[in-house]
């Protein structure tokens, strides 16, 4: 299968294209560098992985990359932590906006006048943001109130452009709603405004690296935002990327939504003193709380049934092993001034 991932230089899709790849896909990637610069990849140089630096906002560009293609991912967007939902709040909702209607444009057309077959559609947990309901299956995005960040608002509308081109072009689709990726390979962006929690600038406002670091760089007593009682289902990149893969694949995804996520919920605090353990062993944990964000849900809790028995995807990788992971590369990152 020929397959076009926008945005294929990000954190998540760098895991999805080596699935791809490793499943015998031709890949063709597209990203503009805007979030870390120019990096490298271990598959840049795979014989079946093609890739232009380029605007997804590009139609005329987007027509001529996904011409070949048989499915598209549309992955691209500007994406941060939570710090980031506030910094560029216009620019989330404007250029995503902007994204994504070049992409839907450039499919339908594909649809219409080439092989295209389906789009896939990377949402975000962020859909639920309003929600009361836990756990929370698909489909409550449509009966709860609205996002309130703009981020999630505009991760919902990609949810309805997937809507509209099919009852009006009769384009397939899958949206695919991973809930809180953590894996290695997440740098800090170029744009990335500098907030402080207590004495240690945040990497990349995403809770685990930056808990992690904190606690390398020797943050005593350590800096949680918010009373720690937030829950998280902390998934892995290596999981999330199979079960993407397997959204793309499965034709029981055809015109479906799917959360893809570990089944196990984690408070902040919980994460915090498990990664406190793993790096100073038997010291004291001890801890203090700061304002936190605006945005900062308090609870997401999915519901994985669907995806378990549609797809028969489950995201089996514990806490303990992601950590396992994780740690190594970040405690690296910050020797080499990554972090």
């Amino acid at each position: 299968m020929k397959i076009l991932v926008t945005g294929s230089a990000g954190f998540i899709c760098a895991y999805v294209v080596q699935e791809l790849l490793d499943h015998g896909y031709t890949v063709y990637g597209i990203d503009n560098y805007s979030k870390y610069g120019k990096i490298q990849k271990s598959y840049d140089n795979h014989p079946q992985y093609h890739f232009v630096e380029g605007d997804a906002k590009n139609v005329d560009l987007m027509k001529e990359l996904i011409s070949d293609c048989d499915q598209i991912l549309a992955a691209a967007a500007m994406i941060g932590g939570i710090s980031y939902f506030h910094e560029f709040a216009y620019d989330l909702l404007a250029e995503n906006e902007r994204i994504m209607a070049s992409t839907f444009d450039a499919a339908i057309w594909a649809f219409k006048n080439r092989r295209l077959k389906k789009i896939n559609v990377m949402s975000s947990s962020m859909v639920f943001e309003s929600v009361t309901t836990y756990p929370t299956k698909e489909g409550m995005e449509r009966l709860s109130p609205p996002p309130l960040s703009t981020y999630g608002f505009q991760k919902l509308a990609t949810e309805y452009y997937a809507q509209g081109a099919y009852e009006q072009h009769s384009l397939p689709f899958t949206i695919i709603r991973p809930f809180n990726c953590v894996g290695v390979g997440e740098k800090r962006a170029v744009s990335d405004k500098e907030v402080y929690s207590g004495n240690i600038k945040l990497a990349l406002a995403h809770v685990v690296p930056d808990l992690v670091q904190k606690v390398l760089k020797g943050q005593n007593p350590l800096h949680i935002l918010g009373n720690g009682n937030q829950i998280r289902h902390y998934t892995y990149a290596g999981d999330l990327a199979k079960g993407i893969r397997i959204c793309i694949e499965h034709p029981k995804a055809i015109n479906e939504s799917f959360n893809l996520s570990t089944p196990i919920s984690t408070t902040v605090l919980e994460l915090a003193k498990t990664i406190w353990k793993k790096i100073n062993y038997d010291r004291p944990f001890d801890f203090v709380c700061d304002q936190p964000f605006k945005y900062d849900v308090q609870m997401r809790v999915p519901d994985t049934t669907k995806a378990k028995e549609v797809l028969g995807f489950t995201a089996d990788t514990t806490l303990e092993q992601i950590l396992d992971e994780v740690i190594p590369w970040i405690k690296n990152q910050i020797e080499l001034g990554g972090i």
